[in-house]
């Protein structure tokens, strides 16, 4: 049975209110299959569920249908380019702007269950060895995704979503049927909940940001928003990585467009932190 459009109206006003994330029309099978669990816990339909929601609110359950509706895909080393251009461009230019001692701070936003920063500290100490410290902060609006995420601890399915066979070998450790990360990779990312309405997590200033694939989701005026909060949070001459289909041009002319390989990242050349 199809949701009512009554149904999709109040969770679509409630996902862009908390998250500003817009579900257009032709969404509604979305809906339905994130809630669908949320919904069987109670024993009841999705659209039931949300009545319960527009009847008697309760923060909890909105939270929780927010999180369902904004936790999105991810694997490690997700894309590959960008961690080529990490590698070859961003953590050289970085570090040589660095004064002597100071340490390089990362943002992973929108982290999802942890592949993203996991992965990105992985190449760091393969790049810099103890050359310098590294701080990695990694954000998501969903709690439990994060408390998977600090865990670190992941089945052979996910493991096998983009880990190199030698990252596997080096940084993990057999647990049962599922496979922990090690504390030297654990020990340098530092996660917590965060909206990217909001302002930015402790932390910064940051070097280099990853926000990818999340700006497809809003509109032009909170797009802005966001990426003048993300200058605001990073250092002058910072990078930003975007998904492909993301773009700063057009939205945020404080950003120059540097072309790395076969992949476009960002350097924050206006206001800074």
């Amino acid at each position: 049975m199809s949701l009512t459009a009554e149904t999709f109206t109040f969770v679509a006003d409630l996902v862009r209110r908390r998250s500003a994330i817009h579900l257009a029309p032709g969404k509604e099978y979305l809906v339905e299959s994130r809630l669908m669990p949320l919904a069987r816990r109670r024993g009841v339909s999705v659209d039931d569920y949300v009545r319960q929601q527009r009847v008697a609110p309760n923060l909890l359950d909105a939270e929780l249908i927010v999180e369902a509706l904004t936790t999105n895909e991810t694997s490690w080393f997700r894309d590959a380019l960008p961690f080529q251009a990490l590698t070859e461009h961003m953590l050289p230019e970085a570090v040589a702007a660095l004064p002597a001692g100071a340490p390089l701070r990362i943002w992973s936003a929108a982290c999802s269950t942890g592949q993203e920063p996991y992965s990105i500290a992985m190449t760091v100490q393969e790049q810099l060895a103890a050359s310098r410290r590294v701080e990695i902060t990694a954000t998501d609006l969903s709690g439990e995704v994060l408390a998977k995420a600090e865990r670190g601890v992941y089945s052979q399915l996910e493991i096998n979503r983009g880990l190199p066979v030698t990252f596997l070998v080096k940084h993990f450790t057999k647990q049962g049927a599922e496979w922990a990360i090690g504390d030297d990779v654990r020990s340098m990312v530092r996660f917590s909940k965060h909206n990217l309405l909001s302002p930015p997590p402790l932390g910064g200033p940051f070097d280099i940001v990853f926000l990818r694939n999340v700006l497809i989701y809003f509109d032009v005026d909170v797009k802005r928003d966001i990426l003048r909060r993300l200058r605001m949070a990073m250092r002058r001459g910072g990078f930003l990585v975007l998904g492909a289909a993301e773009t700063t041009v057009g939205v945020d002319d404080a950003w120059t467009r540097v072309q790395v390989g076969r992949s476009s990242i960002y350097q924050n050349s206006g206001s800074a932190a």
